[in-house]
C-alpha cells in the first residue's frame, strides 16, 4: 500500500490542458464524489417538495416545478463531469472553484422550498448562477492554456454559459405564467451550448471515465430514493402503527430499486461511446434517468402518506406516483442504454413491456406498488434467462464436431 507521504500534494496553479481519452486506469476522483453527494442534497430537497405537492393534489404543479429544478441540479452537474473528464488538472484552484460549485448547489437547495411554496426562484437562480460563473470561469482556464480551435471551444462555451445566465433572469421578472416558457427556451438553448461550442473541436473527454460518473450518480440516487422511503416508511410505522399496510408497499418500493440498478449496470455502456453524436444523446438523455429514479423514492413517500391517511389522494393518484416514474425510468434506460446490447426482438421488448405492465398495476389498489415491484424483478430474472440461453446457444454452435 501506497503511504501518503509518497502521495503528492496538488500544484497551486497549473495549465488546464486536455487529458488523453485513451488514458489508462481513468477513475473518478475523490472530489467527483464529494461533488456528486452535495448535489444529492439539492435532489433531495426537490424530491420532499414534490411529495409535499403531489400529496395535497398540487400534482402538476408540483411536477412542474420540479422539471425546473432539477434541471438546473442535473445540468450544472452534467456540464462539470463531462469538463472534469476532459481537463481535470487537480490543481488548488481548480479544487477551489469546484467546491465554489458545490457551494452553489447548495444555495439552490436552500431555495428549493421557496420555489415550490412561493413561486420564488431567487435562491435557486443565485444558487445556479454561482455555479455557472465557477464553470465559466473553468472554461476561461482553458482558453489561456490553449490556441487554436481548442481555445476558440473553450471561449464559446464561457461565453455560452454567460449568454444563458441573463436568460434565466426571465424567472425572476416575468409573469408567473411565462416561466415554463422561458424554462423551456433557456432549457434548449442551454443544451445547444455544448453542440455549438464543440461543432469544430470535440472535447476529450474519456469514454470510461464518463460511463463511470453517470454510473456512480445514478447508484447515488438511488441510495437516496431508498433512504427516503425508509425513512417515510419508520415514520408511519412510529405515527400511524399501520405496518400491515406499508409492508406491501416497502416489499414492492425494494424490488424496484434493486431491479432499477440491476437493469442499470448489466451492460457496459463505455463501449457504446464513440463519438459526440451518441455522447450527447447519452448524457442529454440521463435527464429522464435521473429524474424518474429521484421521482421513485418520492412516489414512494406519497404511497406511504396515502396509506396512513396523511395525503390528500386517491389510491390510484398515489400508486400513480410510484408506478409512472418507474415506467419511464425503465423505458429511458432501455431507450439509451440496453437496448444496444439487446440481441432478438423477445430481449428487446422486455423493458417496453415491463414498463407497459408496471403502468397496468397502477390500478391494482392497495397492491399495486408490490405488483410493480414483482414485475420489474421478473423483468430482470426474464432478461437473465434470455441472455443466459443465448450464450449455452452460441456456446454449441462455437464446439466443433469430432
Amino acid at each position: 500500500m501506497t503511504s501518503s507521504s509518497s502521495t503528492p500534494s496538488p500544484a497551486p496553479l497549473g495549465r488546464l490542458t486536455a487529458r488523453g481519452r485513451d488514458e489508462a486506469h481513468r477513475v473518478a476522483s475523490p472530489l467527483e464524489l464529494f461533488f456528486d453527494l452535495c448535489f444529492v442534497v439539492a435532489i433531495a430537497q426537490a424530491g420532499v417538495q414534490l411529495v409535499h405537492a403531489v400529496a395535497e393534489s398540487h400534482a402538476g404543479e408540483g411536477i412542474l416545478n420540479y422539471a425546473m429544478v432539477f434541471f438546473a441540479i442535473w445540468w450544472a452537474w452534467m456540464n462539470f463531469s463531462w469538463f472534469a473528464s476532459a481537463y481535470d488538472n487537480d490543481d488548488v484552484l481548480y479544487r477551489v472553484v469546484t467546491l465554489v460549485q458545490i457551494a452553489g448547489v447548495l444555495v439552490l437547495a436552500a431555495g428549493v422550498s421557496k420555489a415550490f411554496e412561493d413561486h420564488d426562484f431567487l435562491v435557486v437562480w443565485l444558487g445556479y448562477v454561482i455555479m455557472r460563473l465557477a464553470m465559466s470561469t473553468q472554461w476561461l482556464r482553458v482558453a489561456r492554456s490553449s490556441e487554436g480551435p481548442e481555445r476558440t471551444t473553450a471561449l464559446r462555451y464561457a461565453g455560452g454559459v454567460l449568454l444563458c445566465l441573463v436568460g434565466w433572469l426571465g424567472l425572476l421578472v416575468l409573469p408567473e405564467g411565462g416561466r415554463p416558457w422561458v424554462f423551456l427556451v433557456m432549457a434548449i438553448l442551454e443544451m445547444c451550448v455544448p453542440r455549438y461550442a464543440e461543432k469544430d473541436f470535440p472535447t476529450s473527454w474519456h469514454p470510461h471515465h464518463i460511463s463511470e460518473r453517470y454510473g456512480l450518480f445514478t447508484i447515488i440516487v438511488l441510495g437516496e430514493t431508498i433512504a427516503a422511503a425508509t425513512v417515510a416508511v419508520k415514520s408511519g410505522v412510529d405515527e400511524n402503527d399501520a405496518l400491515g399496510e406499508l409492508l406491501p408497499i416497502a416489499a414492492g418500493g425494494l424490488l424496484i430499486i434493486f431491479s432499477a440498478w440491476w437493469i442499470y449496470f448489466v451492460v457496459p455502456i463505455h463501449g457504446h461511446l464513440r463519438s459526440n453524436k451518441q455522447a450527447f444523446l447519452w448524457g442529454y438523455g440521463h435527464y429522464l434517468i435521473f429524474a424518474s429514479a429521484a421521482a421513485i423514492g418520492a412516489g414512494l413517500e406519497v404511497a406511504v402518506e396515502q396509506a396512513v391517511g396523511k395525503a390528500h389522494i386517491s389510491t390510484l393518484a398515489a400508486s400513480a406516483a410510484v408506478t409512472l416514474p418507474t415506467a419511464l425510468y425503465l423505458l429511458s434506460v432501455w431507450a439509451l442504454h440496453s437496448r444496444h446490447f439487446k440481441v432478438g426482438i423477445a430481449q428487446q421488448l422486455v423493458l417496453p413491456t415491463t414498463a407497459l405492465l408496471v403502468i397496468l398495476c397502477t390500478f391494482l389498489g392497495d397492491w399495486a406498488v408490490l405488483a410493480a415491484g414483482i414485475v420489474s424483478a421478473l423483468a430482470v430474472a426474464t432478461g437473465v434467462t434470455l441472455t443466459a440461453r443465448m450464450a449455452t446457444r452460441e456456446s454449441k454452435e462455437a464446439t466443433p464436431v469430432v
